[in-house]
This record gives C-alpha cells, sequence and structure tokens, in this order.
C-alpha cells in the first residue's frame, strides 16, 4: 500500500509547478501588437469603461433607495479605495507591458496555478459583463419605443419559461455584440477611434446634464425637510459605498492594453490616474445635480436623470440623455471586447489555454480568432440566458483579481532584482576597486591598525542589503530571521497577512448575525486576528524593499496594498451565498482545465530541465562483440564506452 502513496520529493516537485513564476523576455518592449495607442487612447478606453449605464441608472438607485443625497459621499470614498487598487495596476502596467492585466501581474510574482484562476474568472466576468450590458442597451432602446421589439418578438418568435434562459430571445442584443465584435477585428487603432467617438458623444452630454442641473438646481432639497443630506446616517453611506465601488471596475482595460501602448511605462499610469479623476468627477457631480433638482426620495431608480428632467419641464432633455447612455453603454461594450481576448490570448501564448488563441493576425495584429470565438460566445450569452442571476458573479472575479494583484505588489516589491553581472574582459580578471577617500576621488592609504578599523567599522554600516533582507535597525531583535533567503519570510508574511484578514472580515460580517458570538468573544476575536495582521504588516515593513526604479510606484508599501486587501476581502464576503456557490462551481470547471490542458502545456514547464537517468547494462550474445554492444546504446556524442582505442582492442581480444 505504501507503494502507490507519492514522496516527499514527488509532492514538492508538483507544488513547485504550481507555484512557478514567469519568466519575463529580456526586452519587455518586443511584441507582436501593434504599439500604437497614446495617453489619450489608453485615458478614454478607462473612461469607457468606468463611465456606462451605471452613470444613469446606479446614481439614482443608490440616491433612492440606499444613501440620499449623501451618495456624493459614498462615491468619495468608493473613489478613494478604487484608487488602492488602481495604483497597484499602474505599477504593474508601467513595471511589466505586457497584455493579461492582473492574469499576468499574479503570474510574475505569486504563481502559475494562482494566476490561471485569475484569468480564468476574469474571463467569465468579461463574457457576462459584456453580455449584461448589450441586453441593458436593447431594453434602453426598446423602451424608448414603447416596447414595440420585445412585444414583436414575443408575438412572432415565442416566449420560454424555462429556468436559466432568458423570457424571449433577445437579437438585437446579440446584434450589437457582433457588429462590436467585427469593428474590434479591425486592429487596436479603429476600435480607439470608435471608441473616441462614443466617449466624446457621452462626454458632452455629461456636461449638458451638469450645466443645466445646476441651472435647476434647488438647494431645499437637501433640507431637513425633504429627510436631510444623510436620512440613513453612516450605515447608509457606507453601504451606498459598497454599490458604487464597481461603477469603477473599468479601469483595468488599461492594463490589459499596455502592451499597445507606445510608452506603457508613461502611458499607463497617467491614463489610469486620468480616467479615475475624471470617472469620479463625473459620478459626484451627476449625483449632486440629480438630488438639487428632484427630492431624493422621488427619483425613478430605472431612468432617474430623464424623468428628474421630465418632471422639471424639459422633457426634451430625456432624449439627449438617452443617447448618453447608449454610447456609454456601447463604450463599455467595446471595452469589454477589446480586453477578453487580450487576456485569453496572454494564457494561450504562455501555454496555460488552447494555443489557436495566440494567434495574431499580420495585418491588424490583433488576435482575431479570440475576439471572434468570444465575441460569438457573449452573442449567445446575452441572445438566450438569463443574465440577471450571473451579474453578481461580476464582482466577485473582480475583487478576488484586485486582492491578487495588491499581495503580488507587495511580494514583487521585496523580490530580488534581476541584474546582469558585469563581464570581466577576455582572459582577464575583474580588477579590485581601489579604495576612494570619503568626499574626493583620491586614493588614500590606511598606515595605522587604528585606522584600517575605523575602515572597516565604516563598510560594514554601509554594507548594501538586497530586497527581502532584513532590514539592519532591526536585525539585533530578530536576528533568528536573518538565516532565512531573501523574500522568503516575506512571502509568509503576505500570506499570514491575508488569511489574517479573511478571519477579520468574516467576524465583522458574519459575527453578529450569522455567527451570534457573545460580545466578549466577537471583541476578542477582533483584537486577535487585528493583531495578527498590523503584526505581518510590521514584518514585511521591516524587511528592505527594492530601491525607487524610472517607472511608477505606489507610495506607502506595504501598507496602501495591504489596505486594499482588507476592503476587497470585506466586499467579497457581503456577496451571497448562491454568488459563492457559482463561483465555485465555475474554479472547478477551471481546475479541470488547467490539470488537463495547462500544466503540461506550459511554456514555464519546458523550461524546466529534465532529470536524466544514467543507466548501463552489459549483455553478452554468443554471436555480438562487446564493442558492437556498446555502441549501439551509447550515445553518438560520447566515445565507445568512455575507454580509449587501446583498451577496446584490449577488451576485444
Amino acid at each position: 500500500m505504501a507503494r502507490w502513496l507519492p514522496h516527499s520529493a514527488d509532492l514538492t516537485r508538483f507544488c513547485q509547478k504550481l507555484n512557478r513564476v514567469k519568466t519575463l523576455e529580456d526586452d519587455m518592449m518586443e511584441t507582436s501588437f501593434n504599439r500604437c495607442l497614446s495617453t489619450i487612447d489608453l485615458t478614454l478606453l478607462g473612461i469607457g469603461g468606468m463611465v456606462g449605464s451605471g452613470l444613469y441608472v446606479l446614481t439614482g438607485t443608490v440616491a433612492k433607495e440606499i444613501a440620499g443625497p449623501a451618495v456624493i459621499i459614498s462615491f468619495i470614498i468608493a473613489g478613494f479605495a478604487s484608487l488602492l487598487a488602481a495604483l497597484c495596476y499602474a505599477e504593474f502596467g508601467a513595471r511589466v507591458p505586457k497584455t493579461g492585466s492582473a492574469y499576468m501581474f499574479t503570474y510574475v510574482s505569486v504563481g502559475e496555478i494562482w494566476a490561471f484562476l485569475i484569468g480564468w474568472n476574469v474571463l467569465l466576468e468579461y463574457m457576462i459583463g459584456g453580455a449584461a450590458v448589450a441586453r441593458a442597451w436593447s431594453g434602453y432602446l426598446d423602451s424608448i419605443f414603447n416596447h414595440k421589439i420585445k412585444n414583436f418578438t414575443e408575438t412572432h418568435v415565442g416566449a420560454w419559461q424555462v429556468p436559466f434562459l432568458a423570457r424571449y430571445p433577445d437579437f438585437l442584443a446579440a446584434a450589437i455584440l457582433l457588429v462590436a465584435t467585427a469593428f474590434i477585428s479591425f486592429g487596436a487603432k479603429v476600435s480607439s477611434w470608435l471608441n473616441h467617438v462614443f466617449s466624446a458623444i457621452s462626454m458632452g452630454v455629461i456636461l449638458f446634464i451638469l450645466i443645466m442641473g445646476f441651472i435647476l438646481a434647488q438647494p431645499k432639497n437637501w433640507s431637513a425637510q425633504e429627510g436631510g443630506f444623510a436620512p440613513n446616517g453612516l450605515s447608509g453611506i457606507m453601504a451606498g459605498t459598497a454599490t458604487c465601488f464597481y461603477a469603477f471596475v473599468g479601469f483595468d482595460v488599461i492594463a490589459a492594453s499596455s502592451e499597445e501602448a507606445r510608452n506603457p511605462q508613461r502611458a499607463v499610469p497617467r491614463a489610469i490616474a486620468f480616467s479615475l479623476g475624471l470617472a469620479t468627477g463625473a459620478y459626484i457631480l451627476v449625483s449632486m445635480v440629480l438630488t438639487l433638482m428632484v427630492p431624493w426620495h422621488t427619483l425613478d431608480p430605472d431612468s432617474a436623470l430623464a424623468d428628474a428632467f421630465y418632471r422639471r419641464g424639459y422633457a426634451w432633455a430625456g432624449f439627449l440623455v438617452a443617447a448618453g447612455s447608449i454610447c456609454a453603454m456601447n463604450t463599455v461594450l467595446l471595452s469589454n471586447l477589446f480586453s477578453l481576448p487580450r487576456i485569453v490570448y496572454a494564457m494561450a501564448e504562455d501555454g496555460l489555454f488552447f494555443q489557436v488563441f495566440s494567434q495574431v493576425h499580420p495585418r491588424t495584429q490583433v488576435p482575431v480568432i479570440g475576439i471572434v470565438v468570444f465575441g460569438l460566445l457573449m452573442a449567445l450569452l446575452a441572445l438566450i440566458f438569463d443574465l440577471e442571476a450571473l451579474v453578481q458573479f461580476l464582482s466577485i472575479g473582480t475583487l478576488l483579481a484586485y486582492t491578487f494583484v495588491a499581495a503580488s505588489i507587495i511580494v514583487l516589491r521585496f523580490q530580488q532584482q534581476k541584474v546582469d553581472a558585469p563581464v570581466p574582459a577576455a582572459g582577464g580578471r575583474p580588477s579590485p576597486e581601489p579604495c576612494e577617500g570619503p568626499s574626493t576621488g583620491e586614493l588614500k592609504e590606511y598606515e595605522s591598525f587604528s585606522d584600517k578599523l575605523q575602515l572597516v567599522d565604516r563598510d560594514k554600516s554601509k554594507e548594501h542589503r538586497e530586497p527581502g533582507q532584513l532590514k539592519a535597525a532591526f536585525e539585533p531583535y530578530l536576528e533568528f530571521l536573518s538565516d532565512f533567503y531573501p523574500g522568503e519570510v516575506v512571502t509568509v508574511a503576505v500570506v499570514t497577512l491575508m488569511v489574517s484578514a479573511i478571519c477579520l472580515c468574516s467576524i465583522l460580517v458574519f459575527g453578529n448575525t450569522h455567527l451570534h458570538l457573545p460580545t466578549w468573544s466577537y471583541s476578542l476575536l477582533l483584537v486577535l486576528f487585528s493583531l495578527g495582521f498590523l503584526l505581518s504588516l510590521l514584518l514585511i515593513w521591516a524587511h528592505e524593499q527594492q530601491r525607487s526604479t524610472q517607472t511608477f510606484q505606489i507610495p506607502l508599501v506595504p501598507l496602501s496594498p495591504a489596505l486594499s486587501i482588507v476592503l476587497n476581502i470585506y466586499l467579497m464576503l457581503k456577496l451571497s451565498y448562491m454568488t459563492w456557490l457559482r463561483f465555485a462551481v465555475w474554479l472547478l470547471l477551471g481546475l479541470l482545465v488547467y490539470f488537463g490542458y495547462g500544466i503540461w502545456h506550459s511554456k514555464e514547464n519546458l523550461r524546466e530541465p529534465r532529470p536524466q537517468r544514467v543507466s548501463a547494462r552489459y549483455v553478452v550474445f554468443p554471436s555480438g562483440s562487446l564493442e558492437e554492444r556498446v555502441q549501439a546504446v551509447q550515445p553518438s556524442s560520447q566515445p565507445t564506452a568512455g575507454l580509449p582505442d587501446t583498451d577496446t582492442e584490449d577488451c576485444k581480444r
């Protein structure tokens, strides 16, 4: 029985395979894509991904049902929370200008299986998100024509009463996805130009809403007579923040497009900062004018802006709002269809997904097969499936990606940088550098023993420490940590930090409701897990970081990524159990794909050295000589049996 149990060495090698990281090329600017996108192009892609239908629907919903006029504060807090995740993406996008977004960032720092699962979840997120936006686009256009499209389809095609399927096939939603797929296939420049057109119209409509809204504003709508500015208090503001946070999830399209940016080291961080700032400003100002135009408790959650203008006597403005909403939805569709095939391409290029999706068209320089296949799948989802039950799945995939990217920033920042060693001259030895004086370049000779002792002390105090090593100031107190490899303690501390964050957020979310903990145990567990989180944070901070590079770096590491991790985990635990159940099923499917295909075809697997076992066999045949047998089993590149010719002749004799 023990024969069939795996050996510890085999288990170690298996775990190393799962956690191997991607080897980056020396020239990361080399690509098969067309580097044609400027900072403005990337900024408008980010704005298109964030300022979608949420501006026209989400603002009214949160104001009416959750926070009241204090939705403004909710958007400010949500914008700051999104900034923590966006800065992590900005640093990675500048340092690793390769397509793949969160998948690529996790692969180069955490490990292969984690990267695959992130990419697998982001894949479904984009598919469901694009199909849901297409259905919303179709429904919005249908409402303008008094639902004539829906009635015609149900009359001539029929209605379904099947679980998980839509009530009727939405041909309009599928058609808009197919048209968008065709435009995306023409190349990044065409996609960017189309996004510019829709973004310009959308921003023009937003500017009109703001100007007209402030002209029609009535400050009394924030007065106590109408319920006040924050009718539901701090709890309403924070509940609104959790909902508003998902309005900013589109900025990762910029990181996914970094391989097509002309100067990604500058363009990616700037585009993320500009797009997030403009999107946050748009959400805050539109929420402000909306709650000032009409009392917040009278808003129509489905079409708040159009209804507000209609009630103030400007019904014609509703058509402009509808046009802006449709253009905004088009930018979100383009954003999803633009990002999804590039993430699939990155996974296929690394060997973790089917190789057919790694082909790039030689003329348009885009992954056409991935665009067409996943565009068709997205259109099929929008055509026949009921997406309302799956929309919440978008949140868990995004938050999981944010969490791993934040953890990857900490791990990467405390890893040793790969620096090429200087090559000595041919036939020579590396010459030792002369000892120079402290302030001049002149050579200084040390005669006395005390001078030499001072020199040794000074050199020891200025000892260069690599990233991941314990800081000199903490060595007397944490000397037992000096024996570990650089970065090893930090990796363990990051895992401990994430476990502490999960436990802490679980107590905060479920402690009083589902677990029904008494007050003393609730408080004790909060203190214990908070201490674990803070101690892990301090242990990471006690190690040396990589020094400043020429690319953008997020400030206050490890504090900023740690705060992002806590926030993302907290929001994930607030999701329904059905979302987690569907998430678990999708993860199992992903693991089947990984262990059935990805782990065997991974390029990192091909780079690993193969263990060679050498064995020698001596077989005596009545009609054969020893020399002939040895030549048959030895490789041709080696001399016969490793013996000189004289020895072979002796054997024959």
